[in-house]
């Protein structure tokens, strides 16, 4: 039996609420779940967990003015109390000039995203899959560590408009990483899914622990820039920081990497490899971006580059208002084109570069350019001709994905990956391995 709201269960609650207020406009914003999670080190479970939780959020606005208080209770007394404390805050909040008031109907997009294996996991089949792994690794002398985390739910938004918008979906993420006892060598793999059952734990702890052995007792390379072939992770773990920049407010206004002069932006400009489309679709079952944000503005299909020329930038309310625009879908999860090389084809394909796992520690250094740095983890290793010579020590680089990708030699198939540094869930992103003619790494690192 679901322990999360049906749409008839979320529309009776946010109409309690929203009877409660005595503000001028409000919005009542609901996220009801079931949430599971497995932690495991040394090759055994360490910490696990289900928490079900109905949590609530009350927008109240008086003209301009506006405030939101939250609660994860649900008797009368509760709900009624966070009304009055979200009205109290905004009669003390200054006015908000962007404020533009709540949305009235719209239509939002109906779409599927439950998966019956992912609603049916429990806490016995999580454990089953860290037994896959660490049994593996511990066969071979290694110690494997990971997490498993998984939610259930849906979320609603009603407005005192009378819009109103449901969803429910049910989505995970496992990862392990994979370490020789000697400290010199570590693996990694992981994935997002929407549905538990495509999760093979066992292919998974083998590509790990193979990245572990292969990668003992690394050697230094010389920095600079280098052929490289990103595995679909790194990839991610790169486009993800320009996906995350694709604001329009922040190009017309001249702070952004997508600005041109006098308040124009680079929407119709070919600034990437022609290869290169990338696009969001809430329909999509691979994807399934969110259909609606928490103002309740439903979201859509959109292609943000196709064949390498921007084909548009996120339009919000206000923005999209200021400039006489419509709104924009937003990005929530995304794809991107690939091709049809392997990451062996990259490989015999290069005389001399590097194969990097994955990315981590990213950190941000000029916006306007979309430059980032970060460093090396789990795997990283020297190709000469057209072999893996022997393993890498990792290295610090400073590069932007626009140079990226616009240095692009191949590509390969797209993939779902987990690109989230923590191994918490996230929006669906896929990608494919990239093989480039230039990467930049600055200076070397001692770090495992």
């Amino acid at each position: 039996m679901a322990t999360w709201l049906s749409r008839d269960d979320a529309r009776a609650l946010c109409g309690r609420i929203l009877k409660f207020s005595s503000a001028d406009e409000a919005r009542v914003n609901v996220w009801s779940s079931v949430r599971g999670n497995t932690r495991f080190a040394v090759n055994q479970i360490s910490t696990s967990g289900d928490v079900t939780s109905t949590d609530v959020a009350v927008t109240s606005a008086f003209g301009r003015r506006l405030a939101t208080a939250s609660t994860n209770r649900s008797d009368e007394a509760s709900l009624r109390a966070v009304v009055e404390t979200s009205e109290r805050l905004a009669r003390l909040a200054p006015e908000d000039p962007e404020y533009l008031g709540e949305l009235a109907v719209l239509a939002v997009p109906e779409r599927n995203a439950l998966f019956d294996r992912t609603v049916a996991l429990t806490p016995e089949s999580r454990a089953t899959a860290v037994a896959a792994i660490a049994s593996a690794a511990a066969a071979r002398g290694l110690v494997s560590t990971g997490y498993i985390t998984h939610a259930t739910g849906s979320r609603a938004v009603m407005t005192s408009k009378g819009q109103f918008a449901w969803t429910e979906s049910s989505d995970g993420n496992i990862t392990s990483t994979v370490r020789t006892p000697d400290g010199t060598g570590s693996g990694w793999a992981g994935t997002g899914f929407f549905d538990w059952g495509a999760v093979d734990a066992t292919t998974l702890a083998s590509t790990a622990i193979e990245k572990a052995e292969r990668s003992r007792e690394p050697r230094e390379v010389e920095p600079g820039a280098w052929v490289t072939i990103l595995e679909p992770t790194a990839v991610a773990n790169m486009v993800g920081l320009m996906t995350g920049a694709l604001g329009a407010r922040p190009a017309d206004e001249g702070r952004s990497y997508f600005s041109r002069p006098k308040g124009a932006n680079r929407i119709g400009e070919q600034f990437l490899d022609p290869r290169v489309t990338i696009w969001t679709d809430p329909m999509d079952r691979d994807l399934l971006s969110s259909p609606f944000n928490n103002q309740g503005l439903p979201n859509r299909r959109e292609v943000w580059v196709e064949n390498g020329q921007l084909r548009t930038l996120v339009y919000d309310r206000y923005w999209a208002t200021r400039t006489k625009r419509q709104p924009t879908g937003f990005v929530s999860g995304y794809a991107m084109a690939g091709g049809d090389a392997t990451v062996d084809d990259m490989i015999r394909s290069t005389e001399r570069g590097l194969l990097v796992t994955r990315l981590w520690y990213i950190r941000p250094v000029d916006p306007r350019t979309i430059l980032f740095t970060g460093l090396t983890r789990d795997g990283i290793f020297l190709i000469e001709n057209g072999r893996i010579a022997h393993p890498v020590k990792n290295l610090r680089w400073n590069e932007s994905p626009i140079a990226m990708l616009n240095q692009i030699e191949a590509l390969g198939r797209p993939a779902r990956v987990s690109p989230s540094e923590s191994g918490d869930t996230a929006p669906a992103v896929i990608v494919p391995a990239l093989k480039v003619k230039a990467f930049t790494f600055t200076s070397t690192s001692d770090a495992v």
